[in-house]
C-alpha cells in the first residue's frame, strides 16, 4: 500500500512539472513574436512595406512569379515564387488591392533553393507584387492576376 501511495505521488509530482513545461514551451506569445502589427494593419503595399524596413526597391527579372493569369475563384488562387538572385534570405508577398495588402515574408535559409508556394485570397483583380531581400537589397516584381469571382467576400 506505501509503494502504491509513492508511485502515485510520483507520477504527480513528474506530470505537473511536465504540464508547467509544456505550457512554457506553447505560449501564444512566443507564437507573435515575429509579429509586425503596423504591416499587417497597413491599408497600402507602401504603407507595409515601410513598416518591414524595405524603403528602396530595385526591379528584378531574376525573381519568378508563377500565378494564373485569369483566376476564376479569388478564394484560392495558387502562386510560386522563385528567386535567382544570389543570397536570397527573404520572400515578401503582397496582393496590392486587398483590404490588408501584406500576405507575408518567408525567411530562406544559407544554401536553400528560394521557392515558395501558397495559396492566397484575392478580393479583385490586383498585381501580385514580390520583394526579395539579398545581400541587404531589396528587388521586386510583379504580376497581374484577374480575379473573375472575388475572394474576400465578393
Amino acid at each position: 500500500m506505501q509503494q502504491t501511495r509513492r508511485s502515485v505521488i510520483k507520477a504527480g509530482g513528474a506530470l505537473g512539472l511536465l504540464a508547467a513545461f509544456g505550457t512554457a514551451l506553447l505560449s501564444p506569445v512566443r507564437a507573435l513574436a515575429a509579429w509586425n502589427k503596423g504591416a499587417f494593419e497597413a491599408k497600402s503595399t507602401l504603407d507595409a512595406m515601410r513598416a518591414l524596413g524595405v524603403n528602396n526597391t530595385e526591379e528584378s527579372k531574376e525573381i519568378q512569379i508563377r500565378a494564373p493569369d485569369i483566376a476564376e475563384n479569388g478564394a484560392v488562387v495558387p502562386i510560386d515564387i522563385t528567386s535567382s538572385i544570389a543570397g536570397t534570405s527573404a520572400i515578401l508577398v503582397f496582393i496590392e488591392k486587398n483590404p490588408f495588402p501584406y500576405v507575408g515574408s518567408f525567411d530562406v535559409s544559407q544554401g536553400a533553393v528560394p521557392f515558395v508556394h501558397l495559396r492566397v485570397k484575392m478580393g479583385e483583380t490586383s498585381p501580385v507584387r514580390v520583394v526579395v531581400t539579398a545581400g541587404g537589397k531589396h528587388y521586386t516584381s510583379a504580376k497581374e492576376v484577374k480575379v473573375t469571382i472575388g475572394g474576400c467576400g465578393g
